[in-house]
């Protein structure tokens, strides 16, 4: 059953990255193109018509609001698949007019790290036209949810197929300068690359880092969040079962030794995910992480510098391996819902689950601290009678010997 358990959970955390997107189409209202991609992110599609004979592309991008008051923006990014670089098309409404323009601008390294606000300026690519419409027509209200059309045309260098796709949404418009867009995993994977005669596309190491990080989620959850604390319970309610002898501490310690490999795994696929990713910083769940991590890392030290149960700072070791141990589990379910909250599945089937687990988890343990209290409750009383005899007893017992 456990295992069943985990295999659902690695599946849930799959399905938001199987389950993305909707169906794309070659049909709009002012024109029928040749081919079209579902795109991996946002619930965003292209359409597109390649002229072989003079390299011009025409294409349309299907992108959504997430705001009344926000954009949408698609880009060609001419030398690598990343934001950096990409000469993007913008739409929002108009601050004064509420209409919807479409204003071009170029995405340089200032940008991303939000030095400068983003300003208007002429691409220095082929563009040859570009127009923007809402699904409805051009009066469609904006609001979240609310689809819009963004078309161009471009001129490609020649035996030029392959082009790099950037798209995102964003919140605000501040004037005319389109705020910094979301940081969820989902938004900053918003990158593909496609050949526009083939329509074959690849999502290069943009997809790569998205799988890892579900990898890295899923890894964590099962380890820190999971099978961390069901190892403390062990600990905790198994050693006073005298039929087990022994064998709940090697249970214990089997468990938490696994715990940290798989752990240690999953922190080092964390490590990894944040080199690729300079400009991205989660705070709160790295240093989080990095806590859990080198208090299971003391946990583990602590079992070659366990003394014997005759030796004097037994006590102290007893003291400090159990502050030790709790805080790491603390920690570790604080930092899997932090965690849920970086990958943007707050809402999920996979966060469904992991609370189910955990809610078993603490009714299990629920129900064995109260047994243990009972059982505890019970000696007590028949220790406390067996005194209260023998200090009876006694006497009348030698009384009795004397009438005799």
């Amino acid at each position: 059953m456990h295992h069943y358990f985990l295999l659902l959970l690695f599946t849930l955390f799959l399905f938001p990255y199987f389950a993305y997107s909707s169906h794309c189409t070659t049909q709009t209202a002012t024109k029928t193109f040749q081919k079209c991609m579902t795109l991996p992110t946002q619930q965003a599609s292209i359409a597109w018509t390649f002229h072989p004979h003079n390299s011009t592309l025409d294409l349309v991008f299907f992108g959504s609001f997430i705001s009344p008051s926000g954009w949408v923006g698609w880009g060609v990014n001419p030398t690598s698949p990343e934001m950096t670089g990409t000469r993007a098309l913008i739409a929002f409404p108009d601050p004064n007019s509420g209409q919807i323009v479409l204003l071009p601008y170029i995405l340089d390294p200032t940008v991303k790290l939000q030095k400068s606000p983003l300003l208007s300026r002429p691409l220095d690519i082929h563009l040859l036209s570009s127009a923007a419409a809402m699904y409805g027509g051009k009066m469609a209200t904006v609001h979240s949810g609310a689809t819009i059309q963004i078309y161009s045309t471009l001129k490609l260098k020649a035996n030029k197929t392959k082009i790099h796709l950037v798209w995102n949404r964003g919140l605000y418009v501040q004037g005319y300068s389109p705020t910094i867009h979301p940081t969820t995993p989902n938004d900053l994977s918003s990158i593909a690359t496609f050949d526009v005669l083939s329509g074959s596309s690849a999502a290069g190491r943009n997809g790569n880092v998205r799988t890892w990080r579900i990898v890295h989620g899923t890894v964590n959850a099962i380890s820190w969040g999971i099978l961390l604390p069901v190892g403390a319970v062990t600990a905790r309610y198994l050693r006073h079962i005298q039929s087990l002898g022994p064998t709940w501490f090697y249970v214990h310690a089997g468990i938490q030794l696994f715990t940290f490999t798989l752990g240690t795994i999953g922190f080092a696929i964390g490590v990894w995910l944040g080199k690729l990713s300079p400009g991205v910083e989660y705070g709160l769940h790295r240093k989080l992480g990095t806590a859990v991590f080198s208090l299971a890392a003391l946990q583990t030290l602590a079992l070659l510098f366990r003394p014997k149960t005759t030796n004097k700072f037994r006590k102290y070791w007893k003291s400090y391996h159990h502050f030790v141990g709790y805080s790491c589990v603390v920690l570790g379910f604080v930092n899997v819902f932090q965690g849920f909250q970086v990958m943007g599945a707050s809402r999920s089937y996979a966060k469904l689950v992991y609370c189910l687990g955990v809610a078993t988890l603490v009714g299990v343990c629920i129900a064995l601290e109260v047994n243990s209290w009972v059982v505890f409750c019970r000696k007590s009383k028949e220790e406390k009678m067996r005194r209260e005899g023998l200090m009876i007893g006694g006497p009348s017992e030698k009384g009795s010997g004397i009438h005799s």
